[in-house]
């Protein structure tokens, strides 16, 4: 970039909230997107009902032009992102992969604000891979896109602690927020040729995959504080959960929202067994140490906290998690 590139036209594509903090930022720039792409209204909830991406509803209420294709990649999507002519094309949390026939559109190129300190983490659930590995901190980067999966080389980042009560949900929000101030710094100081963007040593890449319900699924044959990161790793969405097996043959699922390692020694019981079930207190023997469960949601059923689900004596000592 040159700092005579004054006016630029900008194309954002979002679909999650990740973007939103970005989103309003470029709006209340000289960069205000002349048109954002989000992906279609997907059906949700119990009736299946199409909701709109969080983008959308940003972009309706910034009064921005707004388009939706099925596929980037189809001709006809391609070919209106031809007419709105852009200069540059910011892209966070999207969900689709752009092609080269798009990536070569802008004369600027496209820019991707991405939830983790690339190279680290590469791919789909940066935050929450983050809280479950234990990773210190975590970060957000400003990257030039090429074809690869968040290969790209670096233009920026910025981290942040990752706290020990953080889960995905706040760690999410506060990237997002950390982000959006991130980008227009970026692309300012890149304009200005105070910064260059920096190839990722591939060496150090660690990748992520999309998260699915089976991810969530706690194998208590892994440590205590390996399973509390991953409860919080989890929450909101998928959530964690694992299945209740209790002594007089009743099998069910029991979602596990909030839970911490346990205090004293249950190495001797087998794993995902209920070591402890009295007063507020349920408590699972792991791999190594114990879980906690300190709040779950049986299906079905709202969220309530250990002692309230106790007292329905839903599980006792001997029964089993798996």
């Amino acid at each position: 970039m040159s700092a005579s590139d004054v006016s630029q036209r900008v194309v954002f594509c979002g679909t999650g909230a990740f973007g939103a903090p970005a989103l309003r930022a470029l709006a209340a720039s000289r960069r205000r997107p002349a048109l954002v792409v989000t992906q279609p209204d997907r059906s949700a909830g119990r009736r299946r009902e199409p909701k709109p991406s969080p983008i959308k509803l940003l972009a309706e209420e910034l009064g921005l032009p707004l388009f939706q294709p099925e596929k980037l990649r189809a001709p006809e999507a391609t070919a209106r992102l031809r007419e709105a002519a852009p200069d540059l094309i910011v892209v966070v949390s999207y969900g689709q992969i752009l092609r080269r026939e798009v990536l070569g559109l802008p004369r600027l190129g496209c820019v991707n604000l991405h939830g983790s300190a690339l190279p680290r983490w590469r791919g789909a659930s940066p935050v929450a891979a983050a809280i479950a590995a234990g990773d210190p901190i975590a970060g957000t980067a400003v990257m030039i896109m090429d074809e690869g999966l968040d290969t790209g080389p670096v233009l920026a980042v910025e981290t942040t602690p990752v706290f020990p009560d953080d889960d995905a949900a706040t760690l999410h929000d506060r990237l997002a927020a950390l982000g959006g101030r991130l980008l227009i710094l970026t692309l300012d100081a890149w304009e200005a040729g105070e910064i260059r963007a920096q190839p990722q040593d591939d060496a150090k890449a660690t990748v992520c995959r999309t998260l699915s319900r089976d991810d969530a699924r706690l194998d208590w044959t892994r440590p205590a504080v390996e399973l509390e990161r991953r409860v919080r790793a989890m929450r909101p969405w998928p959530g964690a959960w694992t299945e209740a097996r209790r002594v007089d043959g009743a099998v069910y699922e029991l979602g596990i929202v909030r839970a911490a390692v346990a205090e004293g020694t249950f190495d001797a019981a087998p794993t995902g067994t209920v070591v402890v079930a009295e007063g507020e207190k349920l408590t699972v023997a792991c791999g190594a140490g114990a879980l906690a469960l300190l709040a779950v949601k049986p299906a079905g059923k709202a969220e309530m906290d250990a002692g309230a689900f106790l007292r329905g004596r839903r599980l006792a000592v001997g029964d089993r998690c798996a």
